[in-house]
């Protein structure tokens, strides 16, 4: 999908989630970022900012509200629509080191383009790769073979 610096990235709308036999309720009322746009998501622990960030990209489904990302309404899409527009239209640096663990280094770069519609591209997965500096004769690798700093840069 075309960049169209005149439409929100994202917007949320009367965002509400509470995790079961929790009394705090993460609540956003309006939130729209353009095209470019950045913004620094900061908080005390249990403020909900993981959860914001697994609402925005499809990975909790979303109890109240809508989200929007580049004009596509994520909720109440399918799992699988929603696994789509994540894997087309968002980057996501996850806390946990979320690797297949017998999949090579490469193999798990690439696996992000299974979810799209995008054709797998080796030597775009290649270029990056180097880009994080990850030595060549670890692109074959099992993920679980390298250093947790190294798996969190694949």
């Amino acid at each position: 999908m075309a960049t169209d610096l005149n439409i929100p990235a994202v917007e949320l709308k009367n965002v509400r989630h509470q995790w079961p036999g929790q009394s705090f309720t993460l609540q956003i009322d309006a939130l729209q970022l353009a095209c470019g746009q950045h913004l620094f998501n900061r908080g005390a622990s249990g403020s909900g900012k993981t959860t914001l960030l697994n609402l925005l990209c499809g990975v909790l489904e979303l109890q109240q509200g809508e989200i929007w990302l580049q004009q596509q309404r994520l909720q109440p899409q399918k799992a699988a629509s929603r696994d789509r527009i994540r894997a087309e239209h968002v980057g996501v640096v996850f806390q946990q080191l979320n690797l297949i663990p017998y999949l090579s280094v490469l193999d798990n770069v690439l696996l992000g383009q299974a979810f799209s519609s995008q054709t797998a591209d080796v030597a775009r997965a290649k270029t990056l790769l180097q880009a994080l500096q990850l030595p060549e004769h670890l692109w074959q690798a099992q993920a679980a073979q390298l250093s947790v700093g190294q798996q969190q840069r694949v």
